[in-house]
């Protein structure tokens, strides 16, 4: 065996028998559901994360290929504060790709690599509960906030994990579409960034990983943070170190971690085989979010 690839096994060692039976929620989305190389990569990682005694849940987004369905039929996404305003016609599409076409991609994936994924939505087990979300947004201090009605989109009311601790239990790798039901059975898109950190917060998971399209969090210098915790987050964004869509993330990590959840990390998941250089070597890839 080379020298190196027996190096790189007896450093990962410590961290499998660390994470050994450990619950990892793995959000993910950009550009590592779109590359196909980046595609099979995670498929692979997600099922060697199992074979060795992990359990991975992934929750997946999917707004690139909702816009190009939508796009395809005449219907133009429209986005306020980053949230995609969502009629009937437009969550019956959302529905159709995310809960369909992509989860099932996904799935289909991680079975090609030998690993046993099943595809849910929220709405599957009375997993999600959902409640109609209202954006405040206020344009200028001296105005009164507007309230605005993004449609049938959703916040996580409360996360019922039966469903997913039966799967995990008999060897399945739950693979799970952000959409959510309400009281009378309607149906809510729900950002999966939010849905990935209520469903490690009602798993207690260890881990949290959100793959996203850049490195982590940058300083000042924009030079990565390898760790990070809530203290400086918080003065980051004062000081607006950290903008833009990386404050959900982090919001969705704090938020995490205050409920039990172990750790966080924001990776990413342009690398090749992000996931497992982030948990099975000592200076990971990505920033370590911890309280």
């Amino acid at each position: 065996m080379n020298p190196n690839v027996a190096d790189i096994l007896i450093e990962a060692l410590p961290y499998i028998r660390r994470f050994y039976g450990m619950t990892i929620v793995i959000k993910y989305g950009g550009h590592a559901m779109v590359d196909e190389q980046l595609k099979e990569d995670f498929a692979r990682d997600v099922t060697l994360m199992k074979f060795i005694g992990l359990n991975p849940v992934v929750v997946h987004g999917g707004g690139p290929q909702i816009n190009s369905v939508l796009e395809r039929m005449g219907m133009h996404p429209k986005f306020v504060r980053g949230m995609r305003l969502t009629d009937e016609a437009t969550m019956d599409v959302v529905e159709m790709v995310l809960g369909g076409k992509v989860n099932k991609s996904i799935v289909a994936q991680i079975n090609q690599q030998g690993g046993q994924a099943v595809g849910l939505s929220g709405k599957d087990g009375g997993l999600i509960l959902a409640k109609k979300l209202h954006i405040v947004h206020q344009e200028d201090e001296d105005m009164p906030p507007e309230i605005i009605d993004p449609g049938l989109v959703g916040q996580v009311e409360k996360v019922n994990p039966g469903i997913i601790n039966t799967l995990a239990q008999n060897g399945f790798i739950p693979i799970i579409a952000p959409i959510g039901a309400g009281d009378a059975g309607e149906t809510y898109n729900i950002n999966a960034d939010l849905v990935a950190g209520r469903i490690a917060m009602a798993l207690s998971a260890g881990r949290l990983i959100f793959l996203t399209d850049v490195d982590g969090v940058l300083n000042a210098s924009e030079e990565l943070i390898s760790s990070i915790n809530s203290q400086d987050i918080h003065k980051m964004v004062e000081e607006k170190t950290v903008s833009g869509g990386m404050i959900p993330k982090i919001e969705c990590a704090l938020e995490a971690l205050k409920n039990g959840v172990g750790k966080a990390h924001i990776i990413n998941g342009k690398k090749r085989h992000a996931l497992l250089l982030e948990l099975f070597t000592d200076k990971g890839i990505g920033t370590e979010v911890t309280v």
